[in-house]
């Protein structure tokens, strides 16, 4: 797929259900053709915000034991592909895939031959979805706000069969909050990876809390600011391309890991004003607003505003002020 051979009306009618939620109504793919018009464009800027993801996993030291990959509700299968390339296809045996649309199952599958000609890769069968086999890996994205209550029934009982599950939403208030309320269900058996900092229940949602959500930013490529076509599908598709909010949860059922000691999560973006900056800050001690003064730590100050890595760090702090702290930085390999 290139910019000249994106089918324009296909990405219209696709944008013109997704903003009238249609697309819960069931399969919007039409043709191989819609699906690879939407892989080269919204897809790649999915493809962003799993890239993202992926990169705080490793900041956190973890990395998935299974060798088994199930992407359900796959569409395009960006998911499973931007997933697999990153850890190394060499440490995955087997990819399924699986969505309501044979066509989109058809695209995904042979979208991953060709990225990764050694590995195993098929479709999920009814007898497989219904069965009690264990999953490895689970992936999911982008499907929360098109599910039916008798599909979300249906995935959380795959869930319950997976060894390791990474799901990604889009960054809204709405959907955040409800796979926030998935994090409190699935907890019970999993153990929370991230973005969470701390194993006690999500602050976020407790009374008085109501007006926020557990959302973050992934950082588009910045060579796409200058590419005309990527200015004139952000133009077309009425897409501010330097936001990319999404949400997230990572769980395994690992028992032998130590719980994260004195991490925090800045939830949303760092507001900066001319003295301070102020963060919304998740950790042990619950959600709070917190205060970094310019003066106590400039450096810390500028870094808050112009890093594009995950905000994952360790503050020294007095109550609600921050003195001073530093970036998680990835493990040495």
């Amino acid at each position: 797929m290139t910019w000249d051979e994106l089918d324009w009306p296909a990405l219209d009618r696709l944008r013109g259900k997704f903003l009238s939620a249609a697309a819960s109504d069931g399969p919007y793919w039409t043709s191989p053709a819609d699906l690879a018009s939407y892989d080269f464009t919204y897809g790649e800027r999915i493809g962003w915000k799993w890239d993202h993801v992926i990169r705080e996993l490793k900041l956190r030291g973890w990395r998935p034991a299974a060798r088994s990959v199930l992407d359900w509700g796959c569409g395009s299968g960006i998911a499973a592909r931007r997933m697999i390339q990153a850890l190394g296809p060499e440490n995955f045996e087997t990819l399924t895939v699986w969505d309501h649309s044979p066509v989109a199952c058809d695209f995904a599958t042979a979208a991953a031959e060709a990225s990764f000609p050694s590995l195993r890769i098929s479709q999920a069968t009814p007898s497989y979805l219904a069965g009690e086999s264990p999953i490895g890996l689970l992936l999911v994205s982008h499907v929360l706000n098109e599910l039916p209550p008798d599909a979300l029934t249906g995935l959380r009982q795959i869930a319950a069969r997976a060894e390791e599950i990474i799901w990604v939403e889009p960054g809204t208030h709405v959907v955040s909050r409800q796979l926030g309320a998935l994090r409190e269900e699935l907890g019970r058996r999993f153990r929370v990876v991230a973005p969470c900092t701390h194993t006690q229940a999500c602050p976020i949602l407790q009374p008085g809390n109501e007006r926020h959500w557990c959302h973050h930013f992934a950082p588009p490529p910045s060579e796409i600011f200058a590419d005309s076509n990527w200015v004139k599908f952000g133009q077309r598709a009425g897409i501010d391309l330097r936001s990319l909010p999404y949400s997230f949860l990572a769980l395994d059922r690992r028992s032998d890991r130590p719980a994260p000691n004195g991490l925090s999560r800045v939830i949303g973006r760092p507001e900066h004003f001319k003295p301070y900056a102020r963060v919304l800050n998740c950790d042990a001690s619950g959600l709070a607003e917190l205060e970094l003064p310019k003066r106590s730590a400039p450096a810390l100050f500028k870094q808050l505003d112009r890093t594009k890595a995950p905000l994952v760090y360790r503050w020294q702090r007095a109550g609600k002020k921050i003195n001073s702290g530093e970036a998680v930085s990835a493990p040495e390999s």
